[in-house]
């Protein structure tokens, strides 16, 4: 099996992203992760969605939600192709002991220290699915007491969509 992101670019209308997990859970389909966002244009949304199957699978996922009302378009986001980012808070245990140790981690990883209390610290951490999953296995250690995490979001690489999103922009008067 493999996991794809898909990009579903969507009118903003009430229960568009209802109406899209409506489908993957009638027809079976997992959701390993899915995010949703106005895009620059307020008309619509950009819906990214983490799901997995063999090829066939992929490509009737990917033709049923092209169905869907309100689905301007769907597209399989490359790993070379894309850009694919996900945020990670995580409180973690930390004493005036362990407290370097972790923000010399937050340090390599670029991570950010948002919240300090006496005996906990939280990270805010944007990256990639290996970059994130590294760190957290480091900070373990030290014992998580909280995670949330946001679900991968992507873009396409350059400029290669600019003229086909275009289409669908307008500016305001």
């Amino acid at each position: 099996m493999k996991e794809q992101v898909l990009s579903i670019l969507v009118e903003n209308t009430t229960g568009v992203l209802s109406r899209i997990s409506g489908l993957f859970s009638r027809r079976g389909f997992n959701i390993n992760s899915i995010t949703a966002g106005v895009t620059s244009d307020v008309r619509y949304t950009r819906i990214t969605i983490v799901t997995n199957g063999d090829e066939q699978v992929l490509e009737q996922i990917e033709n049923q939600v092209a169905k869907l009302e309100d689905v301007v378009s769907v597209e399989r986001m490359g790993e070379h192709t894309s850009v694919a980012r996900e945020l990670v808070l995580v409180k973690i245990k930390a004493n005036d002991t362990t407290r370097p140790d972790i923000c010399s981690l937050v340090e390599i990883f670029r991570a950010n220290v948002v919240d300090v209390f006496q005996e906990s610290m939280t990270i805010e951490l944007t990256g990639g699915y290996n970059k994130i999953t590294a760190f957290l296995k480091l900070v373990n250690k030290y014992g998580i007491i909280e995670l949330a995490r946001t679900g991968v979001t992507a873009l396409t690489r350059g400029s290669v969509d600019a003229e086909d999103v275009s289409d669908f922009y307008y500016e305001e008067d």
